[in-house]
């Protein structure tokens, strides 16, 4: 490896490493508004996105390229559906998760996003027609034995996870499928979603005068600053994802629910039973036969 290389590898790995980081320590973000509705808030994290992602385009000197795109995208309705199927599920992942931290559910949240690797794996079989390896059905075995555990023994089933693994792992699908830049992406996606959001805004308040919490000027700063938390850790993670193996990022993702496991239990005092512990164990096995057995392919198909 050259030094080149070298230096976009580690510029990949901080990168990525980044956006996990942030992308774990969101709870205590969404913990700061918890007392708006986890719709409302869904509805600003929208607005201010949207704005945030132009300001970076322009920022970056990409308007050019945000242009030729939105025009290309005119011309492919098919894609513009897929586009906006894509809004459609990340906009439910970000109210659960919203709901989910001022609900006290963080611990179920960091069991979602443990969930969602191998939840890929299934859709990969299904959408793909890929074949399981040997290990990948028994990481996904134990995936399952492990909510079966939670959901038996507190008798219902931990819907939240599931349906946050769900939403994301549908929105990765459909991403994969338009093949729109992660920027771009973003930007196309909250400004389809961005009507609604606004029109839900002035429903729910009557008028512009309360719409963005003037008189409270600390609230106003967390809502602006929604869009600010939502597009970095994404610029982030698609700077790390070009520079540094897929491999490699399959590890990273583990460290944001962690560290919301973490958030949790230790700084949010929410319950971590014995059956929780066996549960987690299960998966964290799965997960690490998978990474392992995915790194060990990686590695053999990788040119001599």
């Amino acid at each position: 490896m050259n030094q080149v290389e070298s230096k976009d590898v580690s510029i990949g790995i901080a990168a990525g490493t980044g956006a996990y980081l942030l992308w774990g320590f969101l709870p205590i973000y969404w913990k700061l508004v918890d007392h708006i509705p986890s719709m409302e808030v869904l509805a600003h994290r929208i607005v201010w996105s949207l704005l945030f992602m132009i300001i970076m385009f322009f920022a970056l000197r990409k308007a050019s390229q945000l242009s030729y795109d939105i025009r290309y995208l005119i011309t492919h309705p098919k894609i513009i559906a897929g586009i906006s199927l894509s809004a459609f599920f990340i906009s439910v992942n970000w109210v659960l998760f919203i709901w989910a931290v001022a609900n006290e559910r963080i611990v179920e949240v960091s069991l979602g996003y443990y969930i969602n690797p191998l939840f890929n794996v299934l859709l990969g079989v299904l959408f793909f027609k890929e074949s399981l390896t040997f290990w990948q059905k028994i990481s996904v075995g134990l995936a399952f034995i492990g909510v079966s555990v939670l959901t038996f023994s507190f008798g219902q089933v931990p819907y939240i996870a599931l349906l946050l693994a769900f939403s994301f792992g549908m929105y990765g699908l459909i991403k994969k499928q338009t093949k729109i830049g992660a920027m771009t992406g973003l930007t196309i996606e909250t400004l389809l979603l961005t009507p609604v959001a606004l029109g839900f805004l002035i429903w729910i308040h009557g008028d512009f005068s309360s719409l963005f919490y003037s008189d409270e000027s600390g609230t106003a700063f967390l809502l602006i600053g929604t869009g600010i938390a939502t597009a970095i850790p994404l610029l982030l993670f698609g700077i790390g994802a070009q520079k540094i193996p897929l491999s490699f990022i399959g590890f990273l993702q583990y460290i944001a629910p962690t560290i919301m496991l973490i958030l949790g239990v230790i700084f949010y005092g929410e319950a971590f039973t014995p059956i929780h512990a066996v549960s987690f164990t299960f998966i964290w096995i799965g997960l690490i036969i998978y990474s392992f057995a995915k790194t060990s392919f990686m590695i053999k198909m990788a040119p001599k």
